[in-house]
């Protein structure tokens, strides 16, 4: 395969691999029965969560909750709590399935300012519990091993609520973890209840 420029040939080798914004699977845990917490550990089961990447990327595939709650995600910096210190900004749109109403909307009530504990990544709108209604999307982490910077991580969650009538809601989670300690475990779980069904796969992505 040859990588070609203005006319120029800038590569041909037969075959062209190409490591920039690689995904490596590193880890995938499927949910299929009630389970408290999902928790990726940096050398536990197979897992890599430390300066092998310089992005990591958590993809979240219907997480079904057994209780109406708000999906969280908490950050551990070396001890066996996962309460590191973290800053977010929430913004969601929701359409109802009934046409009633729609919005995009700044929610600073679930917004952590310094909490050390968990962050929600879904909002005050809870998943719902119909057995066709979940939520989707992805979390990105970056950097987590550095002992110089905060952690910044951005979170992307589309679910289904039936708070009131069923709705479909995007929310939008941005912040980051405020300690220098290297982070080198992240676990998910309700605000409240039990994860029932699910899958979570975590992924290194490569930058250079």
């Amino acid at each position: 395969m040859a990588i070609i420029s203005n006319a120029v040939t800038m590569a041909d080798a037969g075959a062209f691999s190409v490591g920039l914004g690689a995904q490596v699977l590193i880890k995938t845990i499927a949910i299929t029965s009630a389970v408290g917490t999902v928790s990726f550990v940096n050398g536990a089961s197979g897992v890599v969560l430390d300066s092998t990447y310089p992005i990591y990327k958590f993809e979240l595939t219907n997480i079904h909750p057994s209780a109406a709650s708000e999906f969280q995600v908490g950050f551990r910096d070396g001890s066996t709590a996962y309460d590191a210190t973290n800053t977010t900004s929430m913004w969601y749109v929701y359409h109802f399935e009934n046409d009633s109403a729609v919005a995009l909307d700044y929610n600073s009530s679930e917004d952590n300012a310094q909490v050390a504990g968990f962050a929600k990544i879904t909002g005050a709108a809870q998943i719902g519990l119909d057995n066709d209604e979940s939520a989707s999307g992805s979390m990105l982490l970056f950097n987590p091993s550095s002992t110089v910077f905060v952690k910044h991580f951005i979170s992307r969650v589309n679910f289904v609520s039936n708070d009131g009538d069923p709705h479909f809601v995007s929310n939008h989670v941005a912040g980051y973890v405020n300690v220098t300690a290297a982070i080198d475990a992240v676990q998910f779980k309700m605000a409240s209840g039990n994860i029932s069904t699910g899958i979570i796969k975590l992924y290194g992505i490569k930058d250079s």
